[in-house]
């Protein structure tokens, strides 16, 4: 069985021919990885020049497939031209550990279908110390996308891939659905994520708007409301 690599991005010119160096270096085998899939929803910046740039001194196949923005839809595009029969869906500032490759090939051949790794933040705020604490136990409210996210292809198929509904909340909602059939595992490794987001915004601020979006959610917000309610608070 090989991984299909599958990294929604817009405009990460500045990091992802960084992650693609990680990603080719820190495997245990280069026979492991079927490809790298990018997955552009309509960067703006030098993202594919940089992506095609490193592609030319690698063996490993890396694709560039456009795709409309959003990132369910992003990765739903991604897993539809992989080909490889495991899925690794990874944002393009989260950084897995060495040795990534065999740690997801050993859950699959014990028979565990889905799961992430652990996560630390890029970051000494205690907050976000804590944050990264709290992903080694297994429920899904320590969930996010940050995590990196395996899956067979054969059951993201059967449980119906990523609800492109979703413009937030994606990942947590493929989560919620895979714990729901009792098919997800954490791997007791880190994968390493940028803070930016924090920075950017603040982190009490940020810690608070995404605290409100799960309650919303927990309370029957749709998709739509959910949405509204980030690009009002956060990305404005």
């Amino acid at each position: 069985m090989k991984i299909s690599i599958i990294i929604p991005i817009l405009n990460e010119a500045a990091t992802i021919g960084k992650l693609l160096s990680h990603l080719v270096n820190s495997t245990n085998s280069k026979d492991t990885i079927k490809e790298i899939i990018i997955a552009d929803g309509g960067s703006v910046d030098d993202s594919r020049k940089a992506i095609q740039s490193f592609a030319k001194t690698q063996t490993t196949p890396i694709h560039i497939i456009l795709s409309k923005k959003g990132r369910a839809i992003q990765m739903n595009s991604g897993a539809s031209e992989a080909s490889g029969e495991i899925f690794y869906f990874l944002h393009a500032d989260s950084f897995p550990p060495k040795g990534y490759d065999n740690d997801i090939l050993r859950e699959i051949q014990k028979g565990n279908e889905a799961g992430c790794f652990r996560m630390k933040f890029d970051s000494n705020h205690w907050w976000l110390r804590f944050l990264g604490w709290l992903t080694q136990f297994k429920n899904k409210r320590c969930r996010g996308g940050d995590q990196s996210q395996f899956i067979t292809a054969s059951l993201f198929k059967q449980i119906d891939g990523y609800d492109e509904a979703y413009l937030v909340y994606e990942d947590n909602d493929l989560v919620d659905r895979l714990f729901a059939i009792n098919k997800f595992v954490i791997i007791p490794k880190y994968v390493i994520t940028s803070a930016r987001r924090y920075r950017e915004v603040g982190v009490w601020r940020l810690q608070y708007h995404f605290l409100n979006i799960h309650m919303r959610r927990w309370m029957g917000a749709t998709s739509k409301d959910l949405y509204r309610y980030y690009k009002e608070k956060v990305v404005s």
